[in-house]
């Protein structure tokens, strides 16, 4: 949403709206960092082996309590859980070693910025604003 609208020709002469709007967009660009970082965690939760641990224990209560509903429906359904973790894990493991190798060449490389081997610790939003304002230098 933004600060647009804002009509304060004076830092202290701020009107009822211009406040309402000011607090609107606090309020939203906290909620979406919020809800990124939430995201982002369980992104690297799905990566862990804990997520292969909650769907097998997932498909043992199913089994306990609902076994005339385990057909093959459910057991495609896990498969496909499963499958889906291995994926993600598997990206994940790429991902990481992407960077690990990339903030090496980064501390290696006496001419590079090493500020940015801590850009993989923001957020995904962010990262793609860093992006946009590097190539904007350009």
């Amino acid at each position: 949403m933004g600060l647009t609208g804002v009509t304060a020709s004076w830092p202290g002469e701020l009107s009822s709206n211009d406040c309402d709007r000011i607090a609107l967009a606090t309020m939203e660009t906290g909620i979406r960092k919020t809800v990124g970082s939430a995201l982002t965690s369980m992104g690297t939760l799905s990566a862990s082996p804990l997520a292969f641990v909650i769907v097998l224990i997932y498909a043992a209560l199913w089994l306990v309590f609902e076994r005339d509903t385990f057909d093959w429906h459910a057991v495609a359904t896990l498969a496909t859980w499963l499958m889906t973790l291995v994926i993600q894990r598997s990206e994940h493991r790429d991902t990481q070693a992407i960077h690990a190798k990339l903030d090496a060449l980064l501390r290696a490389e006496d001419a590079a910025d090493t500020g940015l081997a801590k850009l993989d610790d923001e957020e995904p939003e962010d990262v793609e604003e860093f992006r946009q304002h590097e190539k904007d230098r350009l």
